[in-house]
């Protein structure tokens, strides 16, 4: 829980913006929509941009020298690969000096099945492959397939494995309500980690007053849509 020296609405643009992941993560981007998404989040000023991992390469350099890091989201969307393949996707692209953070799915399923003992397993191997490097790891839960009951325990699996964030979603989950990022969801989420990692929103981030009471809650990051950046951020001012 990031502790508040003011208030959202006192913040500047910049300030907000360092919660920002810039989200750049639709299958259907050119390289050259990706690139200019890309320099978009980093004249921002925003934490990370949010990537597949095919993209590293592409991306980089213009990350480099700026106070802007790159974020792969590794067995995205899904979360059903084996351990080993998950592992070696963080370790693909933990390795580039430019990566701040690296995000992983939860087998959300597994979740669902109360598993919590193969969820933890895997999740601690993806943990050491992503520290190894010196890189933070991020865990997406996929909170609107889960009850409020199973994000208290995918939170304390997280804990357990070592991650450094807990997040809500994947944006791309079909077949579910899709309500991402609640204030009420974040609260139930922060209460549960209670300071033992960081809370991380996604999903459904759309209004600035959204983005602003996430923040006065206590956020830490949050994953925002490109068409979302400039409402959240206020930019038509």
């Amino acid at each position: 829980m990031t502790e508040l020296t003011k208030r959202a609405n006192e913040m500047s643009r910049r300030e907000l913006a360092q919660y920002i992941d810039y989200s750049v993560l639709k299958p259907e981007f050119t390289e050259e929509e990706i690139i200019t998404l890309t320099k978009d989040g980093v004249e921002l000023g925003c934490a990370t941009i949010c990537i597949n991992p095919g993209y590293m390469e592409l991306c980089e350099p213009y990350v480099k020298g700026s106070a802007t890091m790159l974020c792969p989201v590794t067995d995205f969307p899904f979360g059903t690969s084996s351990t080993a393949s998950r592992v070696q996707q963080i370790e693909d692209v933990a390795k580039y000096d430019s990566v701040k953070e690296v995000d992983i799915v939860a087998n959300f399923g597994k979740l669902r099945a109360g598993k919590r003992e193969e969820v933890v397993k895997d999740l601690k191997e993806c943990v050491s492959a992503a520290h190894k490097y010196g890189r933070k790891i991020k865990v997406i839960l996929e909170t609107d397939a889960l009850t409020v009951d199973q994000v208290k325990e995918g939170c304390q699996c997280c804990i357990e494995a070592g991650a450094d964030f807990v997040k809500t979603s994947t944006g791309f989950l079909t077949g579910f309500e899709a309500n991402g990022a609640t204030p009420e969801i974040i609260q139930i989420m922060m209460e549960e980690v209670a300071g033992k990692c960081k809370v991380k929103g996604s999903g459904c981030i759309r209004t600035r007053e959204h983005f602003l009471k996430l923040i006065d809650l206590g956020i830490d990051r949050m994953g925002v849509g490109y068409k979302s950046v400039p409402v959240v951020l206020d930019m038509e001012k």
